[in-house]
């Protein structure tokens, strides 16, 4: 297809689609856990970089220090030396519910009849409404802050809230409250003893488990794992419970397993070097770069993807073709989260503040630019308009996965249709909007074969409109949602 000129408007109101945050836990006596969860944390920063935090429990009391900031802009030498004990939980927060303010930082924090209560989550609860009711049935006197200050709107607040509410064991309560919760759900927790972790069980996020020499680890992806040199053993399983204390390890199933692992984890929100069902991301989204070459091929001179996402699915695009692979765009390895507003001048920059083109490669070339996702529509215009300025002679785009059409419910930071571009535009009237020269995206079949996994045991709302786990009330009738009742 043939497209137009590129329209202007603001790249830097276009971030790419964010998770809520990346979790991480360890039990090892002996062991300096406080530099572990710094570690494990800084492995999964890419989940979350608007707060951090983490607890730690030397047997008798849990100490929690959390902040606004990277894991590096919080924790220093002096901070995490005084963070001694034999078990601890780290959290890196990027927001989708609750306002992203201090008193929202994780893990939470609530004394309980086991001397405390630190809790830490990835994902995000649908029926908040039912299990607000549930606590004030168990406590008429629970005070519930205004939704625009501390964390009433936070789900990990009212979790936090409910365990602390009974009169019995962690393990007990969590017994208690999780068969309850609905939606995407990942905990790590503990109280002074012992170690929990949970999953959903959709198993929407993924969560992991490690074996230290003196211990074990569980984080929200294998990467985590690594880098605190434990050895990966298997994955929570979807709607498990897990304790670590000085017992060992012990099990519970709290509801059956009803897979539906999150498909964009694959395109873009998991590190490329985390295993996720067996099988490493790298290695799918190299496959969905092959895959996207047989369903939209081009004639062109150089394959170049946008970094990082991009680059796999690239490489897997330019063997596919037999078109050459390049390194066309250079990232600014220190452009990330600021607290500092841009301004004007600084905003009409745009995307060149993180990227930034390598005129020998482009000039004169015909370009086929492989890039994870469309969603709004600002990056990509801005990206291309700077290709062409550095001299390429046509610029065609390929994503990596299909056009997102729908709200994401279960924790990644597209809420309503109305940011997205897709719904109200054709594939070709975006190919114009953006300025390209052609644009196709994989198809949802395409992809879904790329993962190795069936249809059936993927989310894939965001993409077709089908949800395994019930919205929040009254979203479904308002945005006549296609909501999934049984397997397929």
């Amino acid at each position: 297809m043939t497209c137009g000129a590129p329209t202007g408007r603001d790249p830097l109101d276009d971030p790419k689609p964010n998770e809520e945050c990346g979790v991480f836990g360890v039990w090892a006596p002996g062991e300096e856990v406080a530099k572990l969860t710094y570690y494990g944390m800084y492995a999964l920063q890419h989940r979350g970089q608007e707060s951090s935090g983490m607890a730690v429990s030397n047997g008798e009391r849990i100490m929690v220090f959390k902040d606004m900031g990277l894991v590096s802009q919080v924790f220093d030498e002096p901070t995490l030396n005084s963070l001694v004990g034999h078990l601890a939980i780290g959290h890196d927060r990027y927001s989708t519910t609750g306002a992203s303010v201090w008193k929202n930082a994780q893990p939470t924090y609530r004394a309980t009849v086991n001397g405390g209560l630190a809790l830490g989550h990835n994902g995000n609860l649908t029926n908040t409404d039912a299990l607000l009711a549930w606590l004030h049935e168990r406590e008429p006197n629970a005070k519930v802050t205004i939704k625009d200050s501390m964390d009433s709107t936070n789900d990990t607040w009212l979790v936090t809230a409910l365990l602390a509410s009974f009169e019995t064991s962690t393990w007990e309560a969590a017994l208690q409250v999780l068969p309850r919760l609905q939606g995407a759900f990942c905990f790590t927790f503990m109280d002074s003893h012992a170690l929990y972790a949970a999953r959903d069980p959709q198993g929407v996020r993924p969560l992991v488990l490690g074996r230290l020499e003196r211990g074990w680890v569980v984080a929200s992806e294998t990467a985590a794992l690594d880098i605190v040199g434990a050895t990966y053993i298997r994955e929570v399983e979807p709607g498990e419970l897990i304790c670590v204390d000085s017992g060992g390890l012990r099990s519970a199933r709290f509801a059956e397993a009803r897979p539906k692992g999150c498909i964009f984890e694959y395109v873009y929100l998991a590190r490329p070097d985390t295993l996720i069902a067996d099988r490493r991301v790298h290695a799918v989204r190299v496959e969905i770069g092959r895959t996207l070459a047989m369903e939209a091929p081009v004639d062109a001179d150089v394959v170049i993807p946008t970094p990082e996402s991009g680059i796999p699915s690239a490489v897997g695009y330019a063997e596919a073709s037999g078109i050459p692979y390049g390194v066309g765009l250079v990232k600014n390895a220190y452009v990330g989260r600021t607290f500092i507003q841009p301004s004007q001048t600084i905003r009409q920059l745009g995307i060149r503040l993180k990227l930034n083109p390598i005129r020998d490669v482009i000039e004169g070339r015909r370009l086929v630019v492989v890039d994870d996702s469309i969603v709004r529509g600002n990056t990509q215009r801005a990206l291309v308009k700077m290709l062409r300025e550095a001299g390429a002679a046509e610029v065609h785009v390929r994503i990596s996965s299909p056009p997102v059409e729908w709200p994401c419910f279960y924790g990644i930071d597209f809420a309503t249709r109305a940011e997205l571009i897709a719904p109200g535009m054709s594939v070709d009237e975006i190919c114009r909007s953006i300025g390209a020269d052609s644009l196709a995206y994989i198809s949802l079949e395409g992809l879904v074969a790329s993962t190795g996994l069936s249809k059936k045991r993927l989310c894939r709302a965001c993409f077709d409109g089908i949800y395994p786990i019930p919205v929040p009330t009254g979203v479904a009738e308002e945005m006549r949602l296609n909501l999934e009742v049984i397997d397929e």
